[in-house]
């Protein structure tokens, strides 16, 4: 280490390093300044990421200098990063991303800032609880065989009261689905309580299992302040629900954390909407992808998470949702150049890849092709509610269309003999939402 020097952000860069397994190594990429070099660039992202600050320091001794992070590699607009591990606090995603995604983002020697992925090492995953049931689920929850898990939000998403919420909760799940689901913004509103959705969800989950001889439930939604959170997933607990909901980036890293310690304990099952990820998501030359936090969910332990149909009215590239399904679903993850790193599971579960957002009977078969799998949540709403026959014929047509693609027929033939899919397809036929 050079101490002559005040600029010594250079001392974080090593071309010559080799990660070891238990470092944690971080993909970025930048847009630098015009005032700094490239090296200027990535020694500030490792220095002030680790241990560093913009001058060489009297209080530093040699065993605090090995802990710094090593840019290692950069390529383009590209660098890695590896951090040791005893930098990072076992089980606190807070702390990990005050690491990896803080000051760093603000820095003058950046325009523009990604973090696209980081490695977490074997010894920082077991640090993590990971889901509940995940994909076992489909097996353990709902006594199926296979998937998909099909869902749907009441639709107005939000206005109804508590009467007309359970109303089409009811035409839902006797015409076939087996969750309902809270739109994201619908928590306690005046017109409709909390604690009232919940008991008359409840009366409403028992008539229609007892109609269907399935089994039925539900995704309510609990999101609020922390200790707030933690009474109403209680109380849908001692309704004899499986499941809740949370947004997880309103809610944040620390609350998810809390909630999935609670799950725990009640051995409930977590559903995360991604509601206002696309803030910093969206663009690929600045902010945290979606791939990224795709996979902390799956290490804090959320058990289903919204991905993307490529096919519906949200942004999501084919390429992106192939990555995240693959991330939620698999042991093994290899890297793909400027998309993702290399990461090993252990023993953590997988979370099932939740398909919503702009869904109807004409598209399903194409998002089941893309997807190339059953385990999944397959989420629909304006798609089963705008149906001519309302929702009990949405929710038929949509199982119509998902056995159509089971059977390996067009959607056509099958409605030659299903009314309902006939319907949608004379309302809809192939529209994909913009």
């Amino acid at each position: 280490m050079s101490k002559e020097k005040i600029e010594w952000y250079h001392d974080f860069i090593d071309r010559e390093y080799k990660p070891t397994d238990e470092d944690l190594v971080a993909l970025y990429y930048f847009e630098k300044s015009d005032e700094v070099t490239v090296d200027d660039t990535i020694g500030r992202l490792a220095s002030e990421s680790s241990i560093g600050t913009w001058t060489t320091l009297e209080t530093l001794d040699d065993r605090i200098y090995d802990m710094r992070g090593r840019a290692f590699w950069n390529e383009d607009h590209l660098v890695k990063i590896a951090y040791p591990l005893i930098l990072w606090e076992l089980d606190n995603i807070p702390q990990l991303m005050s690491g990896i995604a803080g000051n760093i983002f603000g820095m003058k020697a950046v325009q523009n800032l990604r973090l696209v992925d980081a490695t977490l090492p074997l010894d920082y995953i077991k640090g993590s609880k990971g889901p509940h049931m995940g994909v076992e689920a489909i097996q353990k929850i709902f006594k199926k065989k296979e998937g998909p898990i099909l869902a749907c939000v009441p639709k107005p998403k939000i206005g109804l009261t508590v009467a007309q919420h359970c109303q089409v909760a009811w035409d839902a799940w006797t015409g076939g689905i087996d969750l309902i689901k809270d739109d994201e913004n619908l928590t306690s509103q005046s017109f409709n309580r909390f604690q009232d959705r919940v008991e008359e969800m409840a009366k409403t989950r028992d008539k229609a299992e007892n109609e269907t001889g399935e089994v039925k439930d539900a995704l309510i939604n609990v999101t609020a302040e922390t200790h707030e959170m933690e009474k109403r997933v209680k109380l849908i607990h001692d309704h004899n629900f499986r499941y809740f909901m949370v947004d997880v980036v309103t809610t944040g890293f620390s609350g998810v954390q809390t909630l999935r310690n609670l799950a725990k304990d009640l051995e409930m099952l977590i559903h995360a909407h991604r509601a206002m990820h696309a803030t910093f998501t969206k663009h690929y030359t600045h902010g945290i992808s979606m791939y990224f936090l795709a996979k902390l969910m799956r290490l804090i332990g959320v058990d289903n998470i919204h991905i993307g149909t490529v096919v519906g009215k949200l942004d999501s590239p084919k390429e992106d949702v192939l990555d995240m399904r693959d991330l939620l679903l698999k042991k093994e993850i290899s890297e793909a150049k400027g998309r993702r790193l290399t990461q090993s599971w252990g023993s953590i579960k997988g979370t099932l890849p939740v398909a919503s957002g702009g869904l109807h009977p004409g598209v399903l078969p194409e998002v089941l092709t893309v997807y190339e799998t059953t385990d999944m949540v397959l989420q629909v709403g304006g798609g089963i509610h705008g149906h001519p026959d309302s929702t009990h014929g949405g929710a038929k047509a949509t199982i119509q269309a998902i056995e159509a693609w089971q059977e390996g027929i067009s959607l056509e033939e099958k409605a030659q003999s299903h009314p309902e899919l006939k319907k949608a397809l004379e309302k809809w036929g192939y529209l994909k939402p913009i």
